[in-house]
């Protein structure tokens, strides 16, 4: 399985919603959360997930969980260069995230928050005490110069979702106030408050919009300490800390250092795990997960295995189709290029049937759509003011049911009638349209163990008569052939949220279809889509906005833009068995990095492999 650095650390970083349930009168808070409610008190000492006693110390490294094999840059708020994983630890935000709740944040820079009554408006109180590594202050002038810089130099994806904050301004060097505009303000208070705070002083000399490998300086727990570009790199926890001792942090960063490790291919990277080059593995690949685990570290109980459950929404991961080319404008060829993917014959051969099929957009969560239309549903989709397929009001597509054999014969007869339709009709065996041109279809992709699951879906496309075939690049140009939109079809994983808010406009909305860089990849245009995006953003309880992503999703499935592939509800990881982690486990996240420790090896770590 397959994710890209791009859409999980902006989806984790960025895009978290925010509201306050109906205030009488604006107060200021210590937390705040999407629909009002708030698991910790104003005076807590720690998250409930966390070890306030755990030790300090020690070394972890590991192969991030961003899916990417190289990196070039350590700016990761720009869309040139390739950043490296991890740069989220240099950087603190005014507010951080509570693991184990839909979507509450607590005070971090800033020490609360308040809410104008007409939601117009929201001003942080910051902490007197904040300080960048550097010794110097954080001060309200560096969270206006950080929102300017980043809706100005940013990554597209920024100036986008900020598009609705019409300004922040300094109130007084410990108070800022950011204002907004139009009446879809839901989502603005959280995304400010988790924007990266950045020194005003420190870029006086430096250009923002570059890609660079100096160390940048930040505010979090963690520095650069070391880096070898495209290998690896190491960040060293802060004992400067300013942070350290505040109960969001409590029993938190407990690390002296964290190495990401990069490796060209999966099979290097699980030899030099077997070696004990790094610490911790997430296993992506079922394959490996069944077969590979059963070396001599493992039997002696040097090296541990787990299932971490995964409680967030599964992820919208598939094969995503160009819709801005030509040949894939009609949906029923998109269609049909679902119907040739036999996902039983790939889950039972390939995947040592651990995986479920994944159907919906919304994956293991109350906002998939289930079979007909509810009436609060259906009301919603025929309001909207904007013409829908009519396949959207009646049952939720679902993608097809094979026989297992790896050439579904009905299937595929059902694939070349669409065909037929669309104007693709079998000449000499081939599959062409009315001007004599080969229907082709290209998968992108930089990985080599991913091209044994493509290659029998190749198969059965060339079966309809296209001229089916695999393009492997190095990771780089992977890279920026997806932010030119310069392929057919690619794989891509989106990580939704308890409460998705304006990322949907960044993975599917029209103003995103264009955008370079942007992570639309299938360039979805539709009005319909857009309507109910805005519906989940300004939803004012969970209820409402639960209805408006089902509806969201019927759109969607109707429209054929992907062929979705698997989900499991859970992380398999393996690691040396050096660590201490808390009894609990956050909800909605792995809680690794951040709350487990150094124990020291339990058992010897070298030896026979």
């Amino acid at each position: 399985m397959t994710t890209t650095r791009t859409a999980a650390a902006l989806t984790a970083g960025l895009f978290c919603t925010l509201l306050l349930a109906q205030p009488a009168a604006a107060e200021r808070k210590h937390g705040l959360s999407a629909f009002g409610d708030l698991a910790q008190p104003e005076n807590f000492e720690a998250f409930a997930y966390v070890d306030p006693d755990a030790p300090k110390g020690g070394a972890f490294s590991l192969i991030g969980w961003g899916g990417v094999t190289t990196f070039n840059s350590l700016n990761s708020f720009i869309l040139k260069g390739d950043a490296a994983q991890g740069l989220e630890l240099l950087f603190d935000t005014l507010m951080t995230r509570a693991m184990d709740e839909p979507d509450a944040v607590y005070g971090l820079i800033a020490e609360s928050a308040e809410v104008a009554d007409d939601r117009k408006s929201v001003t942080f109180y910051l902490r007197p005490e904040a300080r960048f590594s550097d010794g110097t202050p954080v001060t309200a002038d560096d969270v206006v110069f950080s929102f300017d810089v980043l809706k100005e130099k940013g990554h597209p994806l920024y100036s986008q979702m900020l598009r609705d904050v019409e300004k922040a301004e300094a109130l007084d060097p410990a108070t800022v106030r950011y204002t907004f505009t139009g009446d879809l303000v839901r989502d603005l208070p959280l995304t400010v408050a988790e924007l990266p705070v950045f020194s005003k002083a420190y870029y006086a000399d430096k250009k923002f919009d570059e890609t660079t490998l100096e160390p940048p300086l930040g505010s979090g727990p963690y520095l650069v300490d070391d880096l070898k570009q495209g290998r690896n790199i190491t960040y060293r926890r802060n004992p400067d800390y300013w942070a350290k001792d505040l109960p969001v942090n409590n029993g938190r960063w407990n690390f002296d250092t964290i190495r990401f490790e990069y490796f060209r291919d999966r099979t290097a990277g699980m030899e030099a795990f077997k070696a004990g080059t790094y610490d911790l593995r997430e296993e992506f690949t079922s394959k490996v997960w069944a077969t590979e685990y059963d070396f001599p570290a493992i039997r002696d109980g040097r090296v541990k295995k787990d299932v971490l459950p995964d409680l967030t929404p599964s992820g919208t991961q598939g094969f995503f189709i160009n819709t801005r080319r030509d040949k894939f404008k009609d949906k029923r060829v998109r269609e049909a290029l679902g119907l040739a993917f036999d996902f039983e014959w790939t889950n039972r051969n390939m995947f040592f049937n651990l995986y479920n099929r994944t159907q919906s957009y919304f994956e293991s969560s109350p906002m998939k759509a289930e079979g007909e239309p509810s009436a609060e549903e259906r009301a919603l989709i025929e309001g909207l003011g904007a013409d829908v397929d009519p396949d959207v009001l009646g049952p939720v597509p679902l993608p097809p049911i094979s026989d297992g054999s790896g050439r579904d014969r009905a299937s595929l007869q059902r694939a070349s009638k669409l065909l037929d339709g669309a104007g693709w009709r079998i000449k000499d065996k081939k599959r062409v349209n009315d001007k004599g041109e080969q229907l082709t279809v290209e998968f992108l992709t930089f990985e080599p163990t991913f091209e044994r699951i493509i290659a029998p879906y190749v198969k059965n496309l060339s079966l309809l008569g296209i001229d089916a075939g695999i393009r492997r690049v190095d990771p780089a140009q992977y890279q920026q052939r997806l932010k030119d939109f310069d392929f057919d079809v690619t794989t891509q994983r989106y990580v939704m949220r308890n409460t998705p808010g304006v990322e949907l406009r960044s993975y599917f909305g029209s103003g995103s279809a264009d955008m370079v860089g942007s992570l639309n990849l299938a360039g979805i245009k539709d009005p319909a889509v857009d309507a109910l995006i805005e519906k989940i953003i300004g939803a004012e309880n969970r209820e409402d906005m639960h209805t408006a992503a089902r509806a969201l999703d019927r759109v969607l499935r109707a429209g054929h833009y992907w062929v979705p592939h698997w989900y499991k509800a859970s992380h398999t990881i393996a690691y040396w068995d050096k660590f201490g982690q808390p009894e609990t486990k956050p909800k909605f996240d792995r809680g690794i990095l951040d709350t487990w420790w150094f124990e020291g090896a339990k058992t010897q770590t070298t030896g026979d492999q």
